[in-house]
């Protein structure tokens, strides 16, 4: 394989705004390329520098691994490259960004809750007739909230549910918060009225939000997964939606989404479980979709670039990223 040295770093799924605040914060020394592909839907046969940047959909070849330098990616979650240095025992640097988006994130799980709990898709749906029947929603006071992953995102999260007045826990291994009212997973289950799912990803726990899990859920209660989709697997969500067991799900991250953000860019057909799923539940009105957007506000974009290029400038002078996986 010959490498391409064109570049000193190359930055993957960098949508037009990121790439514009990128660019802003770039040294003039740096040469730097850009493109709003993943690494898999890119023609590159070969890394186009040592150093390359991501978020969380790129598939990393196994054959790059002897030829990168360093890894950034430009998420606060970081298991997607845990996953690719225990498959191609890379050697390579690999950061991440631990605090650039926490508000975001929390805003849009608020978003996705409040829309879901007052059915804005049928009140959208059905203005075109400004008709009023099914539309009658719940406010938020006094219903229960529960938070599965009170971290950094997790915590905000619980702050915001706080002060509209609702009834929040939090449900966790580590009790790092004196102020948070702490409960068990199936204790958290049994009472919710809104869900949210705020975990990281680990080996211990994909499909958390299994059958298991629902079967204990409080009928009708709203299910939100700002974290990662592999946390909830799409089939099993879609099917306790048609059970009526969970009354309304917002989601901003997918089981399998380096496959499904492809495939529904391309408008290439599958016949996966998950895909399928997820294609389905886009009809529903009780359901909201967003393309794993939670990040995407003025504010956390260019705190997001501030920080990849600080990242990118650490591990020129040290050899090491100064958020370091």
């Amino acid at each position: 394989m010959i490498m391409n040295t064109e570049y000193d770093v190359y930055f993957y799924e960098a949508f037009t705004e990121e790439e514009h605040a990128l660019r802003k914060h770039l040294p003039e020394n740096i040469k730097a390329g850009f493109t709003w592909k993943t690494i898999q839907e890119s023609d590159h046969q070969s890394p186009p520098s040592a150093i390359i940047s991501t978020r969380t959909q790129s598939i990393f070849p196994l054959e790059w691994a002897e030829f990168l330098k360093a890894v950034l990616s430009r998420s606060t979650g970081y298991d997607h490259l845990l996953e690719y240095r225990e498959k191609s025992s890379a050697k390579a640097e690999m950061g991440y960004l631990p605090l650039y988006c926490n508000r975001a994130v929390a805003e849009q799980a608020l978003l996705l809750w409040i829309s879901l709990l007052r059915r804005l898709p049928l009140q959208t749906a059905q203005f075109n007739e400004f008709a009023r029947d099914g539309l009658t929603g719940s406010e938020l006071g006094g219903k229960k909230l529960v938070v599965y992953g009170v971290g950094n995102i997790g915590k905000e999260v619980y702050n915001i549910a706080q002060a509209l007045n609702m009834d929040v826990y939090g449900v966790d291994i580590e009790k790092r918060h004196n102020d948070v009212k702490y409960i068990s997973p199936e204790q958290g289950a049994g009472i919710a009225d809104v869900i949210v799912s705020a975990m990281n990803l680990t080996t211990l726990n994909y499909g958390y939000f299994n059958k298991t899990f629902f079967n204990r859920a409080k009928k009708g209660v709203v299910f939100v997964n700002i974290s990662r989709g592999e946390l909830s697997p799409s089939d099993v969500l879609l099917e306790f939606v048609k059970l009526g067991v969970i009354g309304a799900v917002g989601l901003d991250v997918f089981e399998n989404e380096k496959d499904l953000s492809g495939l529904l860019r391309s408008k290439v057909e599958s016949d996966k479980s998950s895909v399928l799923a997820i294609k389905e539940m886009m009809k529903m009105p009780n359901v909201i979709l967003t393309p794993h957007n939670a990040f995407n506000t003025l504010e956390a974009v260019e705190r997001k670039s501030a920080q990849s290029i600080e990242q990118l400038n650490f591990f020129l002078e040290n050899n090491r990223f100064k958020w370091s996986v």
